[in-house]
């Protein structure tokens, strides 16, 4: 039985040497013809100046952060510089909002108007009407009124947060614009249009003027450690702040400053404050909410920790301001009493005035020449005369200006500013 079993085994074994040799065979002859065509076309001319020609392919910068793909806006190029202003107001503010809206105007500039809340209806009303019907106003385009009107209560958070808006409306719906000025209803030129921005054409416009300083002294104890809630953030009608028992620390997260609520922001500065890229504005402003005297602190304490702004601020408000001293929360009104020290300070702007103050009349009549409907005329506008025939037959070129003794004082004020000494010495210390 095991002889059959045998001569099976041998028959197999001579059927697997028969086809194990030629498969070798063809292994080896295919592995030596690939390794042939590899070194031959690798030592083809073409292959070679492929190879030492090519273009290196450059490597993408991948950032570890999306703030460093963020950076500052470059600043205008325009010969004459562009104004965007904030002129707000309150209850019985109407009139002595359009008064000072007129003898600001310049078709260069934009302008957004606000009557808080607390104004009537009525108020507010008859306020968008007039820059809606105002033919100046409408040739040119350049006054919004701030319709959703907000709740603005004095010392409170509130009144930064309608700066801001007002900032994010005119940075969405005017492009050109070089610096930011916010007034109330109750500041008023010294200067005329054509005297700021011929003074302003001749200076860097990142700047930013706003008093500052970090030694807030008694603001302290009084304005950063007590706690105070503004009702103007979740309520509609308007009461003043209160104050809450507990105490809070000073921040150590960055440094405390105050100075003028009243500024001139460069546009760079006002694009960081709404964007806020790293965060830093957005965190004091969630601090200052309940900070007395908010206007007093928050832009101070962004510009002086942010380091793309710190060495940008001019150390002055470019008002006339009068105030007791030691300072109280209000400054005095300004009268007729008033006025030689206004010209002598060399500041184009001015508060605070009473409704209807006489003084104004004389600035109006010795400083702005404005004409009888309450326009400054330039060199734009010789006759700035709403009421003519043809309205606009004596408008020109709207970049030209005509600058007078106003410039003249405010060139005083600019470059004595920025040749100072301590001009440097002077910022967010």
């Amino acid at each position: 039985m095991m002889e059959p079993s045998k001569h099976h085994q041998r028959h197999q074994n001579k059927t697997k040497k028969k086809w194990f040799l030629p498969l070798i065979l063809s292994l080896l002859i295919s592995t030596f013809l690939i390794l042939l065509s590899v070194i031959v076309s690798s030592n083809s001319p073409s292959q070679r100046w492929h190879h030492h020609h090519r273009a290196p392919v450059p490597k993408e910068v991948v950032p570890r952060f999306v703030e460093s793909k963020l950076k500052i806006s470059p600043t205008s190029t325009h010969l004459v510089p562009r104004i965007a202003y904030l002129i707000s107001g309150s209850m019985g503010d109407g009139e002595s909002l359009k008064r000072t809206l007129k003898a600001l105007y310049h078709p260069l500039n934009h302008y957004a108007v606000h009557l808080d809340l607390e104004a009537s209806s009525k108020e507010r009303l008859d306020l968008a009407n007039f820059v809606r019907n105002e033919p100046l106003f409408e040739k040119f385009g350049n006054v919004r009124t701030v319709v959703k009107a907000n709740l603005v209560t004095y010392r409170g958070p509130t009144m930064v947060t309608n700066t801001l808006q007002a900032a994010a409306i005119l940075l969405n719906e005017a492009q050109d614009w070089d610096w930011f000025i916010n007034l109330s209803a109750s500041d008023y030129p010294l200067v005329t249009q054509d005297d700021l921005l011929h003074t302003l054409s001749s200076i860097p416009r990142h700047l930013n003027f706003i008093e500052h300083t970090s030694d807030i002294g008694w603001k302290e104890y009084h304005r950063a450690k007590p706690v105070i809630i503004d009702p103007g953030l979740y309520s509609v009608n308007k009461s003043d702040v209160f104050w809450v028992s507990e105490k809070r620390n000073v921040p150590t997260a960055y440094k405390l400053f105050t100075g003028s609520a009243w500024m001139m922001l460069s546009r760079p500065f006002i694009e960081y404050c709404i964007w806020g890229w790293d965060n830093l504005p957005r965190i004091v402003l969630m601090y200052y909410a309940n900070f007395l005297s908010s206007p007093e602190g928050y832009f101070h304490t962004v510009i002086c920790n942010a380091d793309e702004f710190r060495n940008t601020t001019v150390n002055h408000d470019l008002h006339f301001i009068s105030w007791d001293n030691p300072p109280k929360q209000h400054p005095h009104f300004l009268t007729v009493d008033d006025y030689q020290k206004m010209v002598d300070s060399n500041a184009p702007f001015a508060r605070k005035f009473g409704r209807n103050e006489p003084v104004l009349d004389k600035i109006d009549t010795e400083l702005l020449g404005q004409n009888a409907v309450g326009y400054v005329p330039g060199r734009w506008f010789s006759q700035a005369n709403s009421s003519i025939t043809n309205k606009y037959s004596g408008i020109r070129n709207i970049t030209d200006l005509r600058p007078g003794p106003g410039a003249e004082r405010l060139g005083r004020l600019i470059n004595g500013l920025l040749s100072a000494e301590n001009f440097h010495a002077n910022q967010c210390s």
